[in-house]
């Protein structure tokens, strides 16, 4: 049986994937510079703390925020 920490880890994981496929997307861009572009981001680190309980939102009003405030230079 799979504990609450694992699926919290494997939902993090899921919400990750979303939100650099969606950064590929809305910029045109290819995964790898979108994983970039996201593992380098502060919104990365929040949600890897946990920080704020931010890993609940929509991926998608994640990856618009970190879009506007974050790679909008």
């Amino acid at each position: 049986m799979t504990n609450s920490k694992d699926l919290t880890e494997i939902y993090k994981q899921n919400l990750e994937t979303d939100i650099i496929n969606y950064l590929a997307a809305s910029l045109k861009i290819d995964l790898r510079e979108a994983m970039d572009k996201y593992y380098s981001s502060k919104l990365a680190k929040q949600i890897e703390s946990g920080e704020n309980g931010i890993e609940n939102l929509d991926y998608k009003n994640l990856a618009e925020d970190l879009i506007e405030n974050e790679l909008s230079d």
